[in-house]
């Protein structure tokens, strides 16, 4: 499998802390610098039927904030209706999920555009049944790894022991997103410093509390030039 300089695998801290914003961010400003993009879920729970096709919100962000339109079956391969933990849906959902099957889906999107992001599911260590994890997934792809912390109470722990992880599973990480969920959050500036300190990865940006559809705004924070 080919993998270029410019596809990342995306993660984060946590769950709901900005993963899909800003890797919508990210597709926007990667089409600024020229490239066709396009952004992948391989996984997602929580769907409903709209005419006849399952939509998920995440998968929608991603879709919108991509130049290059793939087929459903490519973007998100496995897409379950349970808004919950993934390897408990497949479960409930009788959904066998494959590694193998993503990285086909995920070269199949290499033919269509210049940029991909995969973003995962959740946390980097989420299991995907009683085998697999994200790490599996990720490990698979090897891809470059660009972490998102949700910038809240615990984000420095949460932040060190993901980079640790991504580490220890053999992965580089690219590069890390300060994203802030909690506008009241103390001490904000000298959370950011210590993570700058400590995670050995270059801060893309500091996004402060934007709407979902403020997307194009986020993108302007970023800084790609910096990506190990």
């Amino acid at each position: 499998m080919q993998n270029r300089k410019n596809d990342y695998f995306i993660t984060g801290t946590d769950t709901e802390i900005g993963k899909t914003f800003t890797t919508s961010a990210l597709l926007r400003a990667f089409a600024k610098q020229g490239n066709s993009t396009l952004g992948l879920k391989p996984i997602a729970s929580g769907a409903e039927e709209i005419d006849g096709v399952l939509h998920n919100e995440d998968v929608d962000s991603l879709v919108a904030a991509s130049s290059i339109k793939a087929p459903q079956e490519i973007v998100v391969p496995y897409l379950m209706r349970t808004p919950a933990a993934p390897h408990i849906v497949a479960a409930m959902e009788s959904v066998k999920m494959d590694v193998q099957h993503i990285q086909y889906c995920y070269q199949q999107a290499q033919q269509l555009a210049d940029v991909v992001l995969v973003e995962g599911v959740g946390g980097f260590c989420v299991p995907l049944d009683d085998e697999t994890s994200t790490v599996d997934l990720a490990q698979r792809l090897a891809l470059p790894v660009i972490l998102v912390v949700g910038m809240r109470l615990g984000c420095i722990n949460h932040a060190l022991l993901t980079a640790q992880a991504i580490n220890a599973s053999g992965l580089r990480l690219a590069g890390w997103v300060a994203n802030t969920v909690d506008t009241d959050m103390k001490f904000f500036e000298e959370n950011v410093q210590a993570l700058k300190q400590r995670l050995d990865a270059p801060c893309l940006a500091v996004i402060p509390r934007l709407a979902f559809n403020e997307i194009e705004q986020a993108s302007q924070y970023l800084d790609l030039n910096l990506l190990k």
